[in-house]
C-alpha cells in the first residue's frame, strides 16, 4: 500500500487520537503508538498502511541480566538469541491468535533492542474496519494487562 498524502495521514492521525486517546507519536507524522497495559506489548498504526502489534525489549537490558552486574563483554548475535528467548513465553500466548486473525510474524533485532512484530496491511481509507481491528487488539492483547 502507498503512503497517505500528508494531509490525509493528519486527518487520520487526529481522528484516530481523538477515538483512541491513549495514541501518540515517538516522531512528528510518524507512526501513531499505543501501550497495550503493563505486559509492555505495543500497538502501532504507520501511514504506509500497517498495523502492527509487537512485544520487544532492550538490548542493555538484556545484557544486564545476562551479565549479572559483571562487565562482561558480550556479542550481540549472543544477546539477541538471549532476548528472543527471552520474548517467548509472552509472544506465545498471542501468537495463534494474531496469525489467524491475517497478522504476519517477524523478528525485528537492532543495536538498542529485539521486538518481535506481528503486522498487516489495512486501507487507512476505511476508518470503520481499522478502528474495528484496533479496538479487537486492545481487546485481546490489552486485556490481559
Amino acid at each position: 500500500m502507498t503512503d497517505p498524502t500528508p494531509s490525509a495521514w493528519t486527518r487520520l492521525r487526529t481522528e484516530l487520537v481523538r477515538v483512541f486517546p491513549r495514541f501518540y507519536e515517538l516522531e512528528p507524522n510518524g507512526p501513531l503508538v499505543m501501550d497495550l497495559g503493563k505486559d509492555g506489548w505495543l500497538l502501532e498504526v504507520r501511514p504506509e498502511g500497517k498495523v502492527v502489534c509487537q512485544y520487544g525489549v532492550a538490548m542493555e537490558d538484556v545484557m544486564a541480566l545476562m551479565s549479572d552486574g559483571t562487565p562482561e563483554d558480550l556479542g550481540t548475535d549472543e544477546v539477541a538469541k538471549q532476548a528472543k528467548y527471552f520474548l517467548q513465553p509472552a509472544v506465545n500466548k498471542y501468537r495463534p491468535l494474531l496469525l489467524q486473525s491475517g497478522f504476519v510474524e517477524e523478528t525485528e533485532t537492532t543495536d538498542e533492542f529485539v521486538a518481535v512484530t506481528f503486522s498487516r496491511i489495512v486501507d487507512l481509507q476505511n476508518h470503520q474496519k481499522l478502528e474495528d481491528l484496533l479496538r479487537w487488539c486492545c481487546r485481546e492483547i490489552g486485556r490481559a494487562s
